[in-house]
């Protein structure tokens, strides 16, 4: 392909071909806004009205259809139909083509609009519509009959960008970027706060915790319910076992073994693999450039030496930094595709056996590769799995006849519900549970949840339809039922004494951390409240506000986030316990850099303040937006989003 394209590279198709690629962005884009100024649509043509301007269901489906192309580009594999739930791509479609119909909107009240001339300037800035660098209609013509786009529709889209942009530019004037708000945004980023603190947990003070029996029965009365015992059954079943119908089937037919051959041909798959053995020399991440020009440099030497016939496995022996094969000659062994890193993978399938690879950086270093064997993927031929394709279709038959042995067994006796007479009728022994409950293992079984459903709901006297599992198929019914029930302390003690443990091991944390807090606030010192109480203070490490919410070795957490900047060496700790994740927390200042503003650079001011004025600038949209969106007559026409929209999910 790519000599194809260097080859042709001066024909009218390839120059097209480019230019769509380019194109493609924006059209993307235009057509992500362009509604349908056709206000006498049929409804079924019309995704929403916004005060009274419709935008078409097409214009939709492209704004959608867009959006799923951006996305799917930028998580490749990972993008999934999960994903795109969750990103909800239908809803993010039309809220931009609302967002962009009210800017529209704007700009009558705004008094802009759009020339002739400042439209056909913007189309000739294109480089897809160009030859020799300048504007050439009929390849304009070309590229876009290409995207099956009129010069109107384009044009037309083209505008309303433009236009767009004018409203935006607009509603910007004035943003600017004051000496207060530059110092505020310079010391959020830059002020830092190291942290003291110390953990309070349960697991701390556990064995503090004192047991009475007063104190457990007075626990267990105030929270008997949580310790509610389950409704529980227990079973009578047959198991009809796959096994014992071996010799009763037919494996003969070998129109039926190519059947079962064909239609599960992914057992016999065959999957890429190569042999290879490498010559690893290492680099260290934090090696300067001579290092690893070293390196490679003996990596050019050491391929040269193997291209002139010397011995790989000694020279892996001797020189390879992969201690873990070095001595066996640097032998990987065989591998699927996967499991190495990408630079090496790549290179390596690209090779065949006996040949050695140039020299391969990856982040471990420079390696050279030699492949020893090479297995294609594919399906095994029939031929040479014919034993695997009997074992699967007698197995496959026998679960059959076991099912339908079961199922004649419960037709029979569905009425009588005899499972004795089922048993004799086909030479089985009953077997019996004992009591469980729903999403417990069952005795004999294990944990089947269709077999566990089905008999919490079971009638007495009723059998069960048979179930299918690995170990065969079940026919049962109910032995024994038992009604949930409140116990008496002495049934479920143990669960009662833990859960009485935990909580008062948790009361105990907190009544420390308590404790601690007051210490540390009169002393002033959280250090030396810790010393006296013989608990651990850890450090933070330095963190700054642009970190948002989170804190270094603590997690997250918004009230001790925003009280750390507030901590003085006057007022070093902070006035409450924060519960993080179950567990107590108390902080005090360690120290505190506060950034000196007139040692900013001035390149660095500048680039702050532009940042700044961007963010600002996108702020002014945002809120126009949320101005107008509020203000709207917005009428909803998709159906699968019109409960969603008037929930409130239109939003800047």
């Amino acid at each position: 392909m790519l000599q194809f394209v260097r080859s042709k590279q001066k024909s009218v198709l390839i120059k097209i071909a480019f230019g769509v690629i380019i194109l493609s962005f924006v059209i993307g884009y235009t057509m992500l806004t362009a509604p349908s100024d056709q206000r006498g649509a049929q409804n079924g043509d019309v995704a929403a009205r916004i005060n009274g301007d419709e935008i078409s269901y097409e214009a939709f489906q492209s704004s959608y259809s867009n959006l799923y192309n951006l996305y799917q580009n930028i998580y490749q594999g990972n993008f999934d139909a999960a994903l795109e739930k969750q990103l909800n791509l239908p809803q993010q479609a039309l809220q931009q083509l609302i967002e962009e119909t009210l800017l529209i909107q704007q700009a009558d009240e705004l008094n802009l609009s759009v020339s002739q001339d400042e439209l056909i300037k913007s189309i000739a800035q294109y480089d897809a519509f160009k030859i020799d660098g300048q504007f050439n209609r009929d390849r304009y013509i070309e590229v876009l009959n290409y995207q099956r786009m009129n010069p109107e529709q384009f044009e037309t889209m083209q505008k309303r960008q433009l236009l767009t942009q004018k409203v935006r530019t607009e509603l910007q004037k004035g943003a600017a970027i004051n000496d207060e708000e530059l110092q505020s945004a310079f010391h959020k980023e830059n002020d830092k706060v190291n942290l003291n603190y110390v953990w309070l947990t349960p697991a701390l003070v556990e064995t503090k915790v004192k047991v009475t029996d007063e104190g457990l029965k007075q626990f267990f009365e105030a929270n008997i319910e949580s310790f509610r015992v389950p409704e529980k059954v227990s079973l009578r079943y047959l198991q009809f076992d796959p096994t014992r119908y071996e010799n009763n089937v037919d494996i003969s037919s070998e129109e039926e073994l190519q059947r079962y051959y064909r239609r599960n041909l992914d057992q016999f798959e065959v999957k890429e693999q190569i042999k290879a053995a490498h010559i690893l020399l290492s680099v260290p991440q934090d090696a300067d450039a001579e290092t690893v020009q070293k390196r490679r440099e003996l990596a050019d030497e050491l391929l040269k030496q193997l291209q002139e016939g010397a011995d790989f496995s000694q020279l892996a022996k001797t020189h390879s930094d992969d201690k873990s094969n070095a001595a066996q000659g640097g032998d990987l062994g065989t591998f699927g595709r996967g499991i190495m890193v990408k630079e090496f993978e790549d290179a390596v399938f690209s090779l065949r056996p006996g040949q050695l690879s140039e020299v391969i950086q990856t982040p471990f270093g420079f390696h050279i590769a030699k492949i020893e064997n090479y297995i294609e993927p594919g399906v095994k031929p029939f031929v040479d799995v014919i034993d695997e394709v009997k074992k699967g279709l007698k197995l496959e038959k026998s679960r059959q006849l076991a099912y339908e042995k079961a199922m004649d067994a419960y037709n029979i006796n569905r009425k009588t519900a005899d499972l004795d007479a089922a048993a004799a009728n086909n030479d089985l022994g009953i077997k019996e549970t004992g009591l469980f409950a729903a999403n417990t293992p069952i005795d004999g079984i294990g944990n089947v949840a269709e077999i566990s459903q089905a008999a919490l709901t079971l009638k007495e006297g009723e059998l069960a339809r048979p179930v299918q599992t690995t170990q065969g198929v079940f026919l049962f019914m109910l032995k024994e039922r038992k009604a949930s029930h409140l116990p008496e302390l002495s049934e479920v003690k143990p669960q009662v004494e833990q859960a009485y443990r935990t909580e008062q091991a948790q009361t105990l944390a907190k009544d420390l951390a308590d404790t601690l807090l007051e210490q540390a606030i009169s002393q002033k010192s959280l250090k030396k409240a810790s010393q006296d109480l013989k608990l651990t203070i850890e450090e933070s490490g330095e963190f700054s506000r642009s970190f948002g919410y989170f804190i270094p070795r603590i997690g997250t957490s918004q009230e001790l986030a925003e009280d750390a900047f507030s901590l003085t060496k006057a007022e070093p700790v902070a006035k409450k316990v924060y519960t993080i994740n179950n567990k107590y927390l108390v902080a005090g200042l360690n120290n505190m850099t506060i950034a000196n503003f007139d040692d900013l650079k001035d390149d660095e001011r500048q680039q702050l303040q532009d940042r700044l004025l961007e963010e600002k600038k996108g702020q002014i949209i945002a809120e126009k937006i949320t101005q107008l969106l509020q203000q709207a007559e917005i009428e909803i026409m998709v159906p699968e989003l019109i409960s969603s929209f008037n929930n409130g999910s239109i939003k800047s």
